[in-house]
């Protein structure tokens, strides 16, 4: 009875929504979990980079092709191309592509090289962070912020559309 009820298109937006859920969340979550690496044990940090360069690569990337393909479905046969949410989200999803594919993936590998090395140059003594690591973090956190931003401005905007 209940399963005669669900439509196609409940089906596709359940799927947007459960994949942005898990692949942007992951965008949201990461910032929290690098200053929680930094604060309790340094020496995982460069675990934590290598962990966010696979996010992308396996889930972020991955998930906004499901996101952006749900959206267009429903955006077609909602009829709502015209509306500032979807045009938003469409905009959103190509900066969130571009950064993760051309800077994020590739910085994170560079940042899980730099924390190891810097690991590696204290031995067994206090980790401290080198010049070339802080800057380059430093853009990193940027830029996950931006792209955690629109995730939020953007599930705010579906939301109330």
């Amino acid at each position: 009875m209940l399963l005669a009820a669900v439509t196609f298109t409940q089906i596709v937006l359940a799927v947007h929504v459960v994949v942005a859920i898990g692949a942007f969340g992951a965008l949201v979550a990461y910032p929290v979990m690098a200053g929680a690496a930094e604060r309790f044990d340094r020496r995982s940090v460069p675990v934590l980079h290598r962990v966010r360069k696979v996010l992308g690569r396996t889930l972020i990337n991955p998930g906004l092709l499901f996101v952006v393909a749900a959206g267009i479905y429903l955006a077609s046969d909602q009829h709502q191309w015209h509306d500032f949410f979807v045009q938003w989200g469409l905009g959103a999803a190509l900066v969130i592509g571009a950064l993760e594919g051309a800077f994020v993936i590739r910085q994170s590998g560079r940042l899980a090289e730099m924390s190891q090395r810097d690991i590696d140059a204290a031995g067994g003594g206090e980790v401290k962070w080198s010049d070339e690591y802080i800057s380059a973090r430093g853009r990193a956190d940027q830029v996950n912020a931006l792209m955690a931003g629109l995730v939020l401005v953007t599930a705010f905007l579906m939301v109330v559309q």
